[in-house]
């Protein structure tokens, strides 16, 4: 199987990196989906992958950063000759964020004007997701996959469900936090995984700045919490990503950032820094994310 990073930055609109999605696609040539962030569909294109062949699509929490691409995806598939309903598994909420999407909801008027094509008149079902809310447990398996969920630290649950999970396919397991704070049910999940991809949102100094200053969640794993976290769990290998642009040099970011973020500080260096601070508990095979990056297991 191969993973490919399609977006590994968070909120912001970040020139170097889009936002949080992971493509997982196996030897048989099926595609599987996590998080779609702004720029997931543009990157399967670029890394020579039709959207219309991803079937399927799991969501971690409703952050706009992890979800904004989902129309965007869905609408495109159609564009590109989808065949079937695309599989859309997320959070309680998943299925009224869906419903005000398509047919019924923001993008009504598109896709009755694009009706009127014969090619696309035919082919409703494309922009018909079949959504299931999970809730922890096995939330889906085929022949080739199965997929784990459980609720992971975040944001209060009674505002949005957030969930890691974890695949095995191919005799491989992989896990993938989505936004979180370190706790156990993250370490369950990646439970001698060969790979771990993990949110590492903030440098350790980022976070106590965001503490400190009580602007916005500092519900995030700092490097040094991942690699005890990853020890603990016996990953054999470890990707972080989700990188808060703590590492941009964009003046557009640094303003935008200025309220919550440490902007004299922001710079690429800041990425020696969360590598070595990964690495005071963390011994295994490491990779900090960049867009596009590619993992063959």
């Amino acid at each position: 199987m191969k993973i490919t990073l399609l977006g590994t930055g968070a909120a912001l609109a970040d020139p170097d990196r889009c936002q949080s999605s992971i493509l997982l696609t196996l030897d048989n040539g099926r595609h599987y989906l996590f998080d779609c962030g702004e720029g997931a569909t543009r990157q399967m294109v670029r890394a020579d992958i039709n959207p219309a062949d991803v079937g399927w699509v799991f969501l971690s929490h409703l952050h706009y950063d992890h979800i904004c691409g989902l129309p965007f995806f869905v609408l495109s598939s159609w564009v590109f000759n989808r065949t079937g309903a695309p599989q859309v598994f997320g959070p309680r909420g998943t299925r009224s964020y869906v419903e005000h999407l398509f047919e019924k909801g923001a993008f009504k008027v598109d896709i009755l004007a694009r009706s009127q094509y014969k090619l696309r008149k035919s082919n409703p079902e494309a922009i018909l997701p079949e959504v299931t809310e999970v809730k922890p447990g096995l939330i889906y398996q085929d022949a080739d996959i199965k997929v784990y969920a459980d609720w992971v630290e975040h944001i209060p649950r009674e505002i949005c469900e957030c969930f890691g999970v974890r695949v095995e396919a191919e005799g491989k397991v992989i896990a993938f936090s989505g936004d979180t704070a370190p706790c156990e049910a993250m370490v369950e999940l990646a439970r001698d995984a060969d790979l771990l991809i993990h949110e590492c949102t903030f440098p350790e100094a980022f976070i106590e700045h965001r503490r400190k200053s009580n602007v916005g969640t500092f519900a995030h794993t700092s490097p040094t919490e991942l690699g005890k976290l990853a020890t603990r769990a016996g990953a054999k290998s470890l990707c972080a990503t989700h990188f808060g642009h703590f590492d941009s040099l964009s003046p557009v970011i640094k303003r935008a950032a200025g309220a919550h973020l440490p902007v004299d500080e922001m710079g690429p260096h800041q990425m020696d820094i969360v590598a070595a601070d990964i690495r005071k508990h963390y011994r295994g095979p490491l990779r900090l994310a960049h867009d596009l990056m590619r993992i063959d297991l």
